[in-house]
């Protein structure tokens, strides 16, 4: 055969591969997702989300410590909330659970990045991201209080707040509050564009946060839609969000493409738990290779262009790739 191009040559072995490779995978692009409960010396494995545990803040200093030795620079908490009412008034108070977990781990483990989920899903007795009135929720109340949930989460030092509501105007608003109240270095990660989606669901197990009644498509977007998620990244761009996201990660790789063309912008992508719930139960199965699938899969989220990925694979992906630098 007479080829000019033969592109088996640039695939021959480990060395020419890895010189030729256009997507690189590091553990600096990693955040995980914590679970903190009350109580003390608890480390409990979630059945939804098998190798993730419910941790007390004792032991989620432990395992930060651990998390930063492998080279994790972040974490992302969200937590289990006993004390809920309509409105998510725990969401604010400054003794609260998450702002314990947030000031013992700035003590303890000041190199890692904290950021905290800023939404009234797990602190309300409906299971809604935002307050209801009726049948509906309403907009403008629930950004008040998350606006105050935001500002507490910053009183106990936290790094950046992670806005995952859905809310119309909520990332101006906690901006401006954040200022006002002098802390104008906290950053905003805000869930730009989140899909009102099924694989959600292992989540909204470990924190008891599945509506009570009705579904969250009101707030949450159309998963048919694609230009839209644009629009919403844009408006937090301008109301100014630090870093954007898209949620589910694998199954909008599209959105994250068509994000980065448009935008260039510092772009999170959440590899959300009924995702990883796929790769776990098949691999129990034994019907595919866990690590080949969990390195595959976090490929595809940046090649796809997101700078950095919450994912539940975290703490393996660190340590695969430190055995097995990419």
């Amino acid at each position: 055969m007479e080829l000019t191009h033969r592109y088996r040559r640039t695939r021959r072995n480990d060395a020419i591969r890895g010189l030729v490779r256009e997507t690189g995978l590091s553990v600096r692009d990693l955040i995980y997702p914590m679970f903190v409960v009350e109580g003390s010396g608890v480390k409990r494995e979630i059945s939804t989300m098998p190798d993730n545990y419910h941790v007390s803040i004792d032991m989620l200093v432990r395992e930060c410590e651990t998390l930063a030795s492998l080279g994790i620079p972040a974490v992302n908490l969200f937590g289990y909330c006993e004390d809920k009412d309509l409105k998510g008034t725990s969401s604010y108070n400054d003794e609260g659970l998450i702002q314990r977990a947030v000031r013992a781990l700035k003590k303890e483990v000041p190199d890692i990045y904290v950021q905290t989920d800023i939404a009234l899903d797990p602190y309300t007795t409906t299971g809604h991201d935002g307050i209801v009135v009726g049948d509906e929720i309403v907009n403008d109340e629930t950004v008040e209080v998350l606006c105050k949930m935001a500002v507490s989460h910053a009183r106990a030092g936290v790094d950046m707040v992670s806005p995952s509501d859905m809310m119309d105007g909520r990332v101006g608003a906690i901006r401006d509050a954040l200022d006002e109240a002098g802390f104008e270095q906290t950053a905003i990660m805000s869930y730009s564009a989140k899909y009102a989606s099924c694989f959600y669901g292992p989540f909204r197990g470990a924190l008891d946060s599945a509506p009570r009644r009705g579904d969250k498509k009101t707030y949450q977007m159309d998963p048919a839609n694609s230009n839209e998620a644009v629009k919403e990244i844009l408006m937090d761009v301008e109301e100014g969000a630090d870093v954007v996201m898209v949620k589910p990660a694998l199954a909008y790789l599209d959105i994250i493409y068509k994000v980065r063309e448009h935008l260039d912008v510092p772009l999170a992508a959440y590899h959300v738990s009924g995702e990883y719930g796929q790769i776990m139960a098949a691999a129990e199965k034994g019907w595919l290779d866990k690590e080949r699938a969990m390195i595959e899969s976090t490929l595809a989220i940046k090649r796809a262009g997101a700078d950095m990925i919450l994912t539940y694979f975290a703490p393996a992906l660190a340590r695969y790739l430190r055995d097995h630098p990419f």
